[in-house]
């Protein structure tokens, strides 16, 4: 029996407030299965999702799912299934999964595959309980099963931060080297990469005391530095009427 969901207080975020505005170049673009009848229409909904779940503006021909893509095409599976199954790979486990905590990974996918921010550290939290107890792609599941998605992106539509105000979109943001990975790599590869160590390192060091000799300064002869007072009264004449092309 798996451990529910843990409660936390949502907060209030853009996505969940009512708005005005009137959409302009900055809005996000709306991918739609249904609204793709021609062959390049359908190629920018698969870009779209690749962008959105990897984070690669240059998807790598390595990275690509051709199974998913044959599957979508043929209409066999919805843009639900291909989001899915995009969060399952073994790309974006390497990409996201294996190379930060539970907590960032929960950051990172309610972000690509909810179009939002966690709400709290509650959320995080509740989340990772999830990962721990169903594992990742158990995690995944829940997400995309949940009346959230379905409420915001159905089963047909790619999902898109939903209104972006300020910072960087959430597909530009790397998934890699976060504060706690960074951090990690660093007290692994540079004994003294942590700060905390610093004051250690430095209690280690034994440095020699140096042998100071005095310096003779009896025989030191300071030559004269005083200046010609006469020599210094120089008279310079100017003609008040020249002219000068620059002042």
């Amino acid at each position: 029996m798996s451990i529910p969901l843990l409660e936390y207080k949502p907060t209030s975020q853009n996505q969940r407030v009512a708005g005005y505005e009137v959409p302009n170049e900055d809005a996000p673009r709306t991918y739609r299965l249904d609204s793709s009848t021609s062959d390049s229409e359908f190629q920018d909904l698969i870009w779209a999702a690749y962008r959105q779940v990897f984070s690669e503006h240059e998807t790598l021909r390595s990275n690509r799912q051709i199974t998913l893509e044959t599957q979508l095409k043929n209409r066999s599976i919805t843009v639900r299934d291909f989001i899915r199954g995009l969060a399952k790979s073994e790309v974006y486990r390497r990409l996201v999964v294996e190379t930060n905590s539970n907590y960032r990974v929960v950051e990172l996918s309610l972000k690509r595959l909810l179009g939002r921010a966690p709400y709290n550290k509650d959320e995080e939290i509740a989340w990772s309980i999830k990962i721990a107890t169903l594992g990742f792609d158990g995690f995944v599941d829940a997400l995309i099963n949940s009346e959230e998605y379905q409420a915001s992106f159905g089963e047909n539509i790619v999902p898109y931060q939903r209104r972006r105000y300020k910072d960087r979109p959430f597909n530009l943001v790397t998934p890699r080297y976060g504060e706690y990975w960074r951090d990690k790599l660093e007290n692994e590869r540079y004994k003294w990469g942590d700060v905390r160590n610093f004051l250690e390192m430095a209690q280690s060091l034994n440095p020699r005391s140096a042998n100071l000799k005095p310096v003779q300064t009896a025989n030191i002869q300071i030559p004269d530095m005083t200046r010609d007072k006469k020599a210094e009264k120089v008279l310079v004449s100017v003609n008040p009427s020249a002219s000068f092309p620059l002042r």
